[in-house]
């Protein structure tokens, strides 16, 4: 390996720095750094910015052998990843999960505020797209159950993103212009967290997330509005696929802005 690779370079940092790795709550070794490289070409090639072959000849790697990385069937070496994260213009830091960049907080935790596009399509909440941090009640995170698809077992878990005044409205007014909703990207399940109480989830539909009450009837996901000025909006579930397919999560916490 190369001395210069962005590989090894993070990993020496990573090492040879401890407090700051207690300050930035580092728990990550180099399996899971592999997993999360693998995650986040996967969502490239999802999102279309990426194909195997443009892949395969930015990295010298033959197709199989990238088919094989991205489908679990075989591991790069550090060499591989470093040629790899060249080639797509990422650094070991990238692979991160988001942090409070200020250090640790006792009072409480904090959650990534991110685009609505981060928290629809990434699984993994790369440093660069963290817009800010959301400091949240203590234990609030850690005491909440999951459901979750399986399909998203591997997402980062808690994500926060702003809602615009046009999409608050149908939510009216339980969610206010500009207010903050903390989103369970591990519970994507339809079954009611608490009982004879509707869940508010984060859902998406075409490229936009939307907030709604929903319900599965028939082949299509129903997004029911809080405000009843507001029309019910239907979405159809793709033959073969199943309501949590749509579903990004559910709305743990809303922030309204005084």
């Amino acid at each position: 390996m190369k001395a210069n690779s962005p590989i090894q370079c993070f990993v020496w940092k990573w090492l040879l720095s401890s407090y700051y790795c207690r300050r930035q709550n580092f728990h990550m070794n180099i399996s899971q750094m592999h997993e999360r490289l693998r995650l986040e070409l996967l969502r490239r090639i999802q999102r279309g910015t990426l194909s195997v072959s443009l892949l395969s000849r930015q990295s010298g790697f033959g197709q199989a052998h990238l088919s094989n990385f991205l489908h679990t069937r075989r591991q790069l070496s550090l060499d591989g990843m470093d040629r790899i994260l060249k080639a797509q213009h990422l650094t070991g830091a990238d692979l991160l999960p988001a942090q409070d960049r200020a250090g640790d907080d006792p009072e409480g935790d904090t959650v990534p505020i991110v685009s609505h596009a981060t928290a629809l399509f990434e699984p993994l909440v790369r440093p660069a797209a963290v817009h800010a941090m959301l400091h949240v009640p203590a234990n609030l995170l850690q005491s909440t159950r999951a459901r979750v698809h399986t399909a998203q077992r591997a997402w980062q878990r808690f994500v926060a993103v702003r809602i615009a005044a046009a999409d608050a409205a149908a939510m009216d007014p339980l969610v206010l212009p500009d207010a903050i909703a903390v989103i369970d990207r591990h519970y994507n399940s339809l079954m009611p967290y608490r009982a004879n109480r509707p869940n508010v989830y984060a859902v998406r539909h075409e490229a936009h997330l939307l907030l709604r009450y929903v319900e599965d009837m028939r082949g299509q996901l129903v997004l029911r509005p809080h405000n009843l000025a507001c029309p019910v909006c239907l979405i159809d579930v793709d033959p073969g696929g199943s309501a949590s397919d749509l579903v990004t999560g559910r709305v743990v916490l809303i922030v309204n802005e005084a």
